[in-house]
């Protein structure tokens, strides 16, 4: 028996609205149209739908048993017709995201709630690692965004290179704050709180400290940006990090100044060169990239 879709819809529409009328409204169909395709489903079925009792079509036993048996269908086919209209309106979905640990205290959350703000149905994968992972991550489509440190690791990856600003975190209450810009020569014996020797800043600070002519003394070495902010707050030393680790801390404790020669955080913005990216992922890459301007150094000419 070759039973269409349409006519199980109408009879559906009819049993859950009580009337042709109604029916015809839910389905943005004509009254005639729908009355049309009841006759050709009991034709087909070769079965009496409804009964017209004083005007109200009244439905038959056969038709409550058909009823139930059609409704998870319709209703199913209702959700991924909803389901198309929601991606199509990219408001359905699965974002894929991967950070720095510096972007997970406060950055990426608060912009991944906006994003997500207008699309209930949306799912959210967000994952904090280390930028070589993130990198690994990216390339074998666990996630579809990333953001990570430099230098690329992998050929098939996109990277959108950003400069990201630091500041020098100092203790609240330090004699340091009276400067405006704390340069090498001010910070002569300061004890630094430092990532490990392999980090970017790390080597950095030295160089800076070198070219200078200043001994860099180093008291505290760490694997976390938020560790180092951590150990400021405790008067154990200043530290270089860069602003996503600064900006969402609201605890206090701390104050910040410039710091010249700028170090500046090499990082980036990646995706998959050879797997296609779903509307979400590009939506969100795009609002990623502007929401980081604020975060960039401007001047290329900085280090």
């Amino acid at each position: 028996m070759d039973l269409r879709f349409r006519q199980l819809q109408a009879f559906h529409a009819i049993i859950e609205t009580g009337t042709v009328t109604s029916a015809a409204s839910l389905l943005g169909i004509s009254q005639p149209g729908v009355s049309n395709l009841l006759s050709q489903l009991e034709r087909q079925t070769k079965l009496k739908l409804f009964e017209r009792v004083k005007g109200r079509l009244v439905p038959t036993p056969e038709a409550d048993v058909l009823y139930r048996e059609t409704d998870t269908v319709i209703r199913g086919l209702d959700h991924v017709s909803q389901a198309v209209m929601d991606l199509r309106n990219k408001k359905a979905g699965h974002l894929q995201v991967a950070s720095p640990h510096s972007m997970s205290f406060g950055f990426m959350p608060k912009l991944i709630s906006r994003f997500a703000k207008d699309r209930p149905d949306m799912t959210i994968s967000f994952q904090s690692q280390y930028s070589a992972k993130i990198q690994e991550w990216v390339l074998t489509g666990l996630f579809e965004v990333g953001v990570c440190e430099m230098p690329p690791l992998y050929d098939g990856l996109n990277y959108h290179p950003i400069n990201v600003e630091t500041l020098l975190a100092i203790p609240e209450g330090s004699p340091l704050a009276k400067h405006d810009i704390l340069t090498p020569e001010l910070l002569a014996d300061e004890p630094f709180i430092v990532m490990g020797p392999d980090h970017m800043s790390h080597r950095r600070i030295r160089e800076a400290f070198h070219n200078a002519g200043i001994p860099l003394r180093i008291r505290v070495h760490s694997h976390l940006f938020k560790n180092l902010l951590s150990f400021v707050k405790e008067g154990m030393g200043v530290s270089i990090i860069d602003r996503f680790g600064l900006d969402f801390d609201n605890e206090g404790g701390f104050i910040t100044r410039p710091f010249e020669p700028a170090i500046k955080a090499d990082m980036a913005v990646i995706t998959s060169k050879t797997r296609p990216m779903s509307a979400i992922g590009k939506e969100f890459e795009k609002l990623l990239l502007d929401e980081l301007q604020p975060y960039i150094i401007k001047d290329d000419t900085k280090k």
